[in-house]
């Protein structure tokens, strides 16, 4: 139940702070992606306009430029003279020369009836007759013409300029063929980014360049002219992968060319892109900052909270387990004193007999040896007895902490014996390995006592059945050392830190109150010694006790 209420608490909490402060922020945050979004539509729209009336402008005056490079050959150059093949080779040669990037590829010279009188280019053109080419009565119905891309005699797709010019009353044309690489080139200009797009349709919709992704030249465009009016005009149309891709249209050749120009808003990287960009980041970043802090602290509280509650829970279960504690120990105390009356007369009166025996009427009796092997294994109980009785009162007596001459040896096996048989019963084996002759030292033993049963009973505790407790003293150069190790499965490294803490225990719960070893660590270092740890999961545990080599005579 108190699980759900905290964390019915920790989501409620979490709920109503997020709600009060990045409710605000995202409505901010949306009304400025808004205004950014409309902003960032119109700069797109107006870069896209500008830079198709720019490059409109521009193949225009190519055009144009042409167009009147003819005209002028007309009204210069009389018919007779540019119909002969080697004058109209030599003025094309001269024309080249004087400008290389004019983006000619031949001339030629057509009489009324349609034939090509003198021809200059790559192609085997002279002789042919063009008087049932579209664009032969537009030429003498206009005087200038600029036609469609067509692919004609020579099938390739190529756009013609040609001039009407007239002798006597008789009509006649120049023609030239435009370079469709230099044509290309130029409206390839205008392709901006990885996705721009530039290229002239003309008002059916066909393409009279190639453009840069999907289509060829001469084939249909799918763009709507009739959607574009007298002056630039951007549309937004939505591709098959999602992004919103711009399609500006200017015209030109008095509307017969429409010069398209198309942009996918995604790839035009102007500042008003990058700040959109960076506002979103900042409240996505912000957000994200409040949600992490807002988590933190909500679940921070509601931790604190959980943690008091369990301390004050197991603060009450300690304050209950000292009580029992305190009644086992008075009653410990009190069967230690019911015992040792009765021992103290035993032992008496087997004294007693073992002084009978020394009279001549018992020593000449058939069961003298037995009687005194009787009496002597009572005595020996009895002493063994009274040991056990001794070790309860010392350890069950609550003592002000005071320092005593200490046989540490002595105190460890004085603990063993209380233990022996918690441990035979468990098959566990105590080994001692005591160094000899260790120096009594300064300490206080009672408190010792308490420290190594704490540990002799948690390795009992951690092995549970079948294994081996490896007890040792040493000597070293200023302080004594007490190992207790056992065979058990070990402590994982991730809590052997807090192994030391109270009321952290790695037993069952009921089975231990997290106290011992808080407690034994807290009495070492107010002797002035200390307690290291050394386990590894599957190899056991080791408790290093380290006791300060105070002589006797310096306490």
């Amino acid at each position: 139940m108190k699980e759900i209420l905290y964390r019915n608490l920790r989501l409620k909490l979490i709920a109503i702070t997020l709600a009060v402060s990045i409710g605000p922020l995202i409505l901010l945050g949306m009304a400025i992606y808004y205004q950014f979004g409309n902003l960032y539509k119109d700069r797109i729209e107006d870069q896209i306009r500008t830079l198709a009336r720019s490059q409109s402008n521009a193949v225009d005056v190519f055009l144009r430029e042409r167009t009147t490079i003819l005209a002028m050959i007309v009204e210069t150059q009389p018919f007779e003279t540019l119909s002969k093949q080697d004058n109209l080779a030599r003025l094309f040669t001269q024309i080249n020369q004087r400008a290389d990037d004019l983006g000619l590829v031949d001339i030629g010279v057509i009489d009324k009836h349609g034939y090509q009188l003198a021809y200059s280019g790559p192609y085997n053109l002279k002789g042919l007759n063009y008087y049932q080419q579209p664009w032969f009565d537009e030429v003498l119905r206009r005087g200038k013409f600029i036609s469609n891309v067509f692919m004609g005699f020579r099938q390739v797709p190529h756009v013609i300029i040609a001039v009407k010019g007239i002798t006597g009353n008789d009509p006649w044309i120049l023609r030239a063929t435009i370079d469709s690489e230099v044509f290309n080139r130029m409206v390839r200009n205008a392709q901006v980014g990885t996705t721009g797009d530039a290229f002239i349709v003309n008002r059916e919709g066909v393409f009279q360049t190639t453009p840069r992704f999907d289509g060829v030249i001469l084939g249909n465009s799918g763009i709507q002219t009739q959607r574009f009016g007298e002056d630039s005009t951007v549309i937004a149309k939505r591709d098959e992968t999602g992004d919103t891709r711009y399609i500006g249209g200017v015209w030109l050749k008095n509307r017969e060319w429409m010069l398209v120009i198309s942009q996918i808003a995604g790839q035009e990287h102007g500042w008003m892109s990058n700040a959109r960009n960076t506002e979103i980041m900042i409240i996505a970043i912000g957000c994200l900052v409040i949600v992490i802090a807002i988590v933190m602290i909500s679940n921070t509280l509601v931790r604190h909270l959980e943690q008091t509650d369990r301390e004050i829970n197991e603060l009450n279960s300690q304050l209950m387990q000292q009580d029992k504690l305190a009644a086992l120990g008075k009653m410990a105390a009190g069967i230690a004193h019911e015992i040792n009356n009765p021992l103290a007369v035993i032992g008496e009166k087997a004294g007693w007999m073992e002084d009978l025996l020394d009279e001549e009427e018992f020593q000449n009796s058939e069961n003298y040896k037995e009687f005194f092997s009787s009496i002597t294994k009572i005595q020996e109980h009895v002493d063994r007895a009274r040991k056990i009785t001794h070790n309860m009162l010392g350890f069950a007596r609550r003592m002000e902490p005071h320092l005593d001459d200490v046989d540490v040896n002595r105190v460890l096996d004085q603990t063993i014996d209380i233990l022996s048989n918690h441990a035979r019963i468990n098959d566990i084996e105590i080994l001692k390995h005591f160094t000899d002759h260790l120096p009594v030292i300064a300490n206080d033993q009672s408190q010792l006592q308490q420290i190594f049963m704490n540990l002799i009973n948690n390795a009992i505790d951690a092995i549970g059945n079948n294994g081996t407790i490896d007890i040792s003293t040493q000597l070293e150069k200023d302080h004594i050392t007490v190992s207790v190790h056992d065979n058990g499965p070990g402590i994982p490294e991730a809590i052997q830190k807090k192994i030391f803490d109270p009321f952290f225990t790695t037993k069952m719960n009921g089975k231990g109150t997290g106290l011992g070893l808080s407690i034994s660590y807290t009495i070492i270092e107010k002797l002035g010694g200390h307690i290291t740890l050394e386990s590894h999961e599957g190899e056991g545990t080791t408790f290093v006790v380290h006791l300060p080599l105070v002589l006797p005579e310096k306490k």
